[in-house]
């Protein structure tokens, strides 16, 4: 992640952090989850079939029971594919990191457990390297979608599984992980 991302990506989370202490009755959390990302893609020949390590950092605002308005920082890790052209061995690594901004909605099924699903709008960066070198910078804005189940702890702590989609211009990934969420001021 470049310098630049890096000091946005700070400044997020400071700023989530900041409003969350000063509005913690109006139903802020933040939260984080770990899972893999995975990539089965052909790029002109170039076929990437890995998976990887990926996390995201997200914050947002409980509207009611029911939907959230969020905002965060999701990062793919490192995409890496071995190949060969004419005998020669060349290394392929694909990676992509942004921020998303969209609605969480969750349906309680029960006093503990909520089924989840979000959407939102993906501003990615990406870098395709061959060798070390770098071949190409892509980025754009695309949808997200995804669906889990949340499971309270109490009223300020939840443990989440979710399954996601992330649109990369023409390929996509699909990221499964786990993680938690913290509500400031929030009651159930």
């Amino acid at each position: 992640m470049n310098s630049r991302k890096m000091t946005t990506s700070v400044l997020l989370l400071l700023a989530l952090t900041a409003t969350t202490r000063i509005s913690a009755s109006e139903g802020f959390y933040a939260g984080a989850a770990i899972g893999t990302a995975s990539l089965n893609e052909d790029f002109d020949g170039l076929n990437v079939d890995d998976d990887t390590t990926a996390f995201r950092i997200v914050g947002g605002w409980q509207i009611n029971e029911y939907f959230a308005l969020e905002a965060g920082y999701q990062n793919f890790g490192d995409f890496e594919e071995t190949f060969a052209i004419n005998g020669v061995s060349s290394d392929a690594r694909l990676s992509a990191d942004g921020f998303v901004f969209g609605v969480q909605g969750q349906f309680p099924i029960s006093p503990k457990v909520a089924t989840t699903g979000r959407l939102g709008a993906f501003f990615w960066d990406g870098e395709a390297q061959i060798n070390d070198v770098s071949q190409a910078d892509p980025g754009d804005t695309n949808p997200y979608f995804g669906v889990g189940l949340s499971y309270h702890v109490n009223d300020a702590f939840s443990i989440t599984g979710d399954w996601t989609r992330y649109e990369l211009e023409d390929t996509s990934s699909n990221v499964f992980s786990a993680g938690f969420q913290f509500r400031f001021g929030s009651e159930r």
